[in-house]
């Protein structure tokens, strides 16, 4: 009889003992899972959108979110991974392109909120003005259709060339109907056109390419106004998987985001090389 009471009171323990494993499992399972809930893994191009999410990292901690910024050097990547759920969200991109990607990928991925524009610029090369622009002169332009457009409506409002009407953001320079100065665009991959400047008259680059290249908004001749057709076609976006829109931590991380704090380190930090848009 003692024996069996013992063999109970054994089992007994032995019992518990398991029980308080498994409850100990569970709740550091669930602590994990908390953990996770609080990172915000985003994908971002280096300048400047990294440089931005760096300015709302600890405006973030202190709501006991994580942020985690991934750096990207090209434009797919970081869509596919936001697909795939690898990380949460992305901000490199504007919305004509993300339709594009979406169209073209079959990917399920949206806007969520609308943080920067980058303007296009006019800058200096062999010539120093605009004014000073002899007839025959080159002016380098990106190559991509986007850009490309952007960059010959700019160029029509400083009064250098006319385009047909309607063209719109789909021109190209097969639409200019006058060209006074007889000016030859010369087509270049838009990352490589700050590399031309000391070929080319004048060159139209793109804000972020130029703030690689060490240009500042000073060095501008022109540039794209923010109530013009492009900055309310191009600002720079917050894109996650469709679903996750009302995930709070994308709430969270827009709120920083659209902050006074980031308006003015965008002011003070770029000179109107970028240009917020909330």
């Amino acid at each position: 009889m003692k024996r069996s009471l013992r063999v109970i009171l054994v089992s007994i323990v032995a019992l518990v003992a398991l029980l308080a494993l498994v409850a100990c499992g569970t709740t550091s399972t669930s602590s994990d899972s908390n953990s996770e809930n609080k990172v915000i893994k985003i994908g971002a191009s280096p300048t400047p959108h990294a440089e931005i999410l760096a300015q709302v990292k600890d405006v973030l901690a202190e709501e006991g979110y994580t942020l985690e910024v991934v750096e990207y050097t090209d434009y797919i990547i970081p869509n596919t991974a936001t697909e795939d759920g690898e990380i949460l969200a992305n901000y490199f991109q504007h919305l004509p392109y993300l339709e594009d990607f979406n169209a073209e990928n079959g990917t399920h991925l949206v806007s969520v909120a609308a943080i920067h524009f980058e303007p296009l610029g006019l800058y200096p090369g062999k010539t120093a003005s605009v004014e000073a622009l002899q007839d025959g002169a080159q002016i380098a332009i990106p190559n991509d259709t986007t850009n490309e457009a952007r960059a010959l409506l700019l160029l029509q409002d400083i009064g250098l060339l006319t385009l047909a009407d309607g063209v719109g953001l789909a021109a190209t320079p097969n639409d200019i109907v006058d060209n006074p100065k007889n000016i030859t665009f010369v087509e270049v991959e838009a990352a490589a056109v700050p590399r031309s400047l000391g070929d080319v008259d004048l060159a139209v680059i793109n804000g972020n390419y130029a703030l690689s290249a060490g240009l500042s908004a000073e060095d501008q001749l022109a540039s794209e106004g923010t109530d013009s057709l492009a900055a309310q076609t191009y600002a720079n976006i917050i894109v996650v998987k469709e679903g996750n829109e009302n995930d709070e931590r994308v709430q969270a991380l827009i709120k920083a985001l659209q902050s006074d704090k980031v308006r003015t380190f965008i002011e003070s930090e770029y000179g109107g090389a970028v240009v917020a848009v909330f």
